[in-house]
């Protein structure tokens, strides 16, 4: 293979048999269950990096079922996302994300930086209960409540939600170890449209575990839940900050 080979054809691992296509990414009847709850501030702050503020101890536990993405195929995922600003624009800063299958989690991690890994998370339907479960092994991590399509939210409201950007922090190191990128990085959902929302009561419970560790930012009370169906596309990211390249703006 020839050097112009391997340039045209790197944009994934591995070289010659990549673990997942070219995007975009294109989501359908992607299910989700956002429980907000307040969290200890001492813990919150120690997690969310600048330039990012957190201006309340805020966190959005969800639960993601996805039935068919292309490229990444059918899977659930469950993690941490904070409501945070950055340069007084709001978002949010997704801090742990836990899922079961290959292709999402080595792109997911590859081209944005999401900080994905393998579990067992699931999202099922029980008579007039969703369940949400996380598994690590055989380890129960989290257990999420909620009662099923008791009120109608407003659709409208969601989708704004859904258009507010994301932030992560993407790492990639050097051979030595070192960190050769070390970078913010800003997402946006596109071409949003949400089928169905509901509110409903809720309940979380967060269980300690050494590498998933959802219960470091603990549940100390569950403040509103939300339910909703959506069809979306992942966008491409952008770099909203260097870490490498100098210092965090004050």
């Amino acid at each position: 293979m020839k050097i112009d080979d391997v340039k045209r054809r790197a944009y994934a691992m591995p070289l010659t048999n990549p673990s997942y296509p070219r995007g975009p990414y294109r989501f359908t009847s992607r299910e989700y269950v956002i429980i907000n709850y307040r969290t200890d501030p001492a813990a919150l702050a120690a997690v969310v990096p600048e330039p990012l503020i957190a201006p309340d101890p805020i966190v959005k536990y969800e639960f993601i079922r996805m039935p068919s993405s292309t490229g990444f195929g059918d899977y659930t995922e469950s993690g941490q996302v904070i409501p945070v600003t950055f340069e007084g624009q709001e978002g949010g800063f997704v801090h742990s994300m836990y899922l079961d299958d290959d292709a999402p989690i080595s792109g997911g991690r590859e081209i944005w930086g999401f900080p994905k890994k393998l579990a067992t998370p699931k999202l099922q339907h029980e008579g007039d209960v969703i369940v949400g479960t996380l598994h690590y092994g055989s380890v129960l991590c989290a257990t999420a409540t909620m009662g099923f399509k008791h009120v109608a939210a407003d659709k409208e409201a969601v989708r704004h939600s859904l258009l507010k950007p994301n932030f992560l922090i993407k790492i990639i190191p050097h051979v030595d170890g070192s960190p050769r990128i070390c970078e913010l990085v800003r997402y946006y959902l596109e071409d949003v449209t949400v089928t169905e929302a509901w509110t409903a009561p809720a309940d979380l419970q967060l269980f300690r575990h050494v590498i998933a560790d959802v219960a470091r930012l603990p549940v100390l009370e569950v403040l509103s839940a939300a339910h909703f169906i959506a069809d979306l596309t992942l966008g491409m990211g952008e770099v909203a900050h260097d870490y490498l390249a100098g210092p965090v703006k004050s």
